[in-house]
C-alpha cells in the first residue's frame, strides 16, 4: 500500500491495538476476515465504501446497514473506522480489513502465550505447500471454490494446529485473490512480527545455517532494520551458494545463482 492507504491502515491498526482489552476482541477476528471476504466478492459494495466523493457519514451508514446484523459491535466499529478513511483503491480496503483481522488473531495469540506456536505452524505450512506440488496446485486452482480449498486445508491441519493458525490458514486458502500462496503466508508472518515489534527476514540458503551464522545474520539485519529481527530460513538448492534475504520491502540477493544470472544478462546484452 502507498499514500493515503498506508496512512489509513496505520491508523486502523492503532485503533485495533487500543481495543485489545475489549471482551469481544478475540471474536472480532472471524468477523473481520468474513467482512474482507465479502468485500472482495462484492465490487459495488467496496466501491461505494471507498468513494471519496461520498460523505463520510453516508459511507459509515452504509457499513452499518450492511453489517450491523452480521458481525459483532467491536468488529463493526473497526469496519466503520475503515469506511471513514481514504483508500487509494478498493482492493486496499479489502486488504486492510484482512490485515486487521489477522492482527486480532496474533494479538490474542500473544496474550494467550501461543504466538510462537502460531507463527511456527504458519511457517511450516508454507514449507509443506512448497514441498507438495499437488497441494500447491489445489490451492491455486481457479476452478475450485474457496470452500473446497478451505476444506482441503482443514483436512491437512486435522486438528493438529492452534485455533489461530487454523483460522488464518483456512481463510487464506479461500481468499488468495490472485496472490501466490507463499506471498500470502509471508504477509501473515509480517503481521505477526509487527505484533511483537520486530521484523521477519525471509532467508533462502542452499544449506542450513549454523546457530552461530543465524545469530550473526540476525544481528546484522537488525542493525539494518533498526529493529529486532527473526529469521525464517528456507533451504533452497536453487540458491547454489550464498544467501538471498527479503527484509520488509528490501531484497538482498548475494546468491551465486543471482550472480550467474546477472553475468548471463551482461553477456546477452
Amino acid at each position: 500500500m502507498l499514500g493515503s492507504s498506508r496512512e489509513s491502515l496505520i491508523a486502523l491498526q492503532e485503533l485495533v491495538a487500543s481495543r485489545s482489552a475489549d471482551a469481544q476482541f478475540a471474536a472480532a477476528a472471524g468477523d473481520l476476515l468474513s467482512v474482507s471476504a465479502l468485500l472482495a466478492s462484492d465490487k459495488p459494495l467496496r466501491t461505494a465504501i471507498v468513494d471519496s466523493g461520498t460523505a463520510v457519514a453516508d459511507r459509515e451508514n452504509l457499513v452499518r446497514d450492511v453489517f450491523s446484523s452480521r458481525i459483532g459491535a467491536l468488529a463493526l466499529d473497526f469496519v466503520i473506522a475503515a469506511a471513514s478513511r481514504r483508500w487509494s483503491s478498493e482492493d486496499d480496503l479489502v486488504e486492510a480489513v484482512e490485515i486487521i483481522g489477522a492482527q486480532v488473531v496474533f494479538a490474542h495469540a500473544d496474550a494467550q502465550g501461543v504466538i510462537d506456536q502460531v507463527e511456527e505452524e504458519i511457517f511450516h505450512f508454507g514449507r509443506a505447500v512448497d514441498a507438495n506440488p499437488d497441494l500447491q496446485m489445489t490451492l491455486t486452482n481457479p476452478a475450485l471454490s474457496g470452500a473446497a480449498k478451505s476444506a482441503v486445508v482443514s483436512d491437512v491441519l486435522a486438528g493438529r494446529a492452534a485455533a489461530g493458525t487454523a483460522q488464518l490458514l483456512v481463510h487464506t486458502a479461500a481468499n488468495l485473490r490472485g496472490r501466490r500462496v507463499d506471498a500470502a503466508l509471508t504477509a501473515l508472518s509480517d503481521i505477526a512480527a509487527a505484533q511483537r515489534q520486530r521484523v521477519v527476514a525471509h532467508v533462502r540458503v542452499a544449506i542450513a545455517l549454523t546457530a552461530e551464522q543465524a545469530t550473526r545474520m540476525s544481528a546484522v539485519l537488525g542493525r539494518l532494520a533498526g529493529r529486532n529481527v527473526s529469521l525464517n530460513v528456507v533451504i533452497d538448492p536453487s540458491v547454489i551458494g550464498g544467501v538471498s534475504v527479503r527484509l520488509g520491502d528490501e531484497v538482498i540477493d548475494g546468491s551465486i545463482a543471482n550472480r550467474l544470472e546477472q553475468a548471463r544478462r551482461t553477456l546477452v546484452g
